[in-house]
């Protein structure tokens, strides 16, 4: 259920053109619906602004096509994050409709929200081995209703690349930076935007990276102010706090 959604339900009941018992029955699966194997948080649209999202691991293929049908029956896009191209298209058997993004792994159903403004959110990756972490968060923060852009390979091992690229980064509203590795990237763009960054280290890297420990302790430790990080490989949940951070720059971009 979306504010959009219930705003235009209640004026129907005011203005007499919808009963009350039918908006009651529409209704009725707020806050949670109880599938029995899972309880779907409806009401999550209306207390964040964007719809549960579904964890595709340790989950059957039926189960994650249950929830997502049931999500877009109650008018709210269905994100699968983590879905691998097998059980994709073991979903896509019971839903069609299912769009699925192999390099993201996430597989998606419903109508894609419209961007409501057109500040950015720029998602940034410092190697091509990077961009499968950078694409989870581009297709996520896009069906959680953003304008999004991309920059890849621009790493901390050829800075004339990122240079390259001074206008871009500083148009951005905010930025999201993935990079595996020894982490740097977030650290050096923190000294040259004043805009919001979220890091995201990856488990790209050889052994002494520890499985991207060493790129998320890099990022912790940041000399530059205003850079904030997520957990390992974390594309999804950095989009989410990108798209909070944008959302209030927006609203006060369209008041201005």
């Amino acid at each position: 259920m979306t504010r959009d959604r219930l705003a235009e339900m209640l004026a129907q009941v005011q203005q007499g053109v919808l009963p009350v018992e039918h908006a009651l029955e529409r209704l009725k699966q707020l806050p949670f619906e109880d599938l029995g194997f899972a309880r779907i948080d409806h009401h999550r649209t209306l207390r964040k602004g964007f719809p549960e999202v579904i964890w595709g691991p340790g989950k059957t293929s039926q189960q994650i096509a249950t929830i997502a049908s049931r999500l877009v029956e109650n008018g709210q896009p269905a994100l699968i994050t983590r879905l691998d191209e097998k059980k994709a298209q073991e979903v896509q058997t019971s839903l069609p409709a299912l769009v699925y993004y192999p390099e993201a792994r996430i597989g998606a159903l419903g109508e894609q929200p419209t961007p409501k403004t057109s500040l950015s959110i720029l998602v940034v990756a410092a190697g091509t081995a990077d961009i499968p972490v950078a694409e989870e968060a581009v297709i996520s923060a896009e069906w959680l209703g953003n304008t999004v852009e991309r920059l890849y390979d621009v790493g901390v091992a050829g800075l004339h690349r990122l240079f390259d690229n001074l206008d871009r980064l500083r148009a951005a509203s905010v930025l999201i930076v993935v990079a595996g590795m020894e982490g740097a990237l977030p650290s050096v763009i923190g000294g040259l935007v004043d805009r919001p960054i979220i890091a995201v280290p990856t488990s790209i890297g050889y052994g002494a990276s520890f499985g991207g420990v060493a790129a998320l302790l890099a990022m912790l430790n940041s000399c530059a102010a205003g850079v904030t990080v997520v957990n390992i490989d974390n594309g999804f949940g950095a989009a989410a706090a990108a798209t909070l951070i944008n959302r209030p720059n927006a609203e006060q971009a369209d008041k201005s």
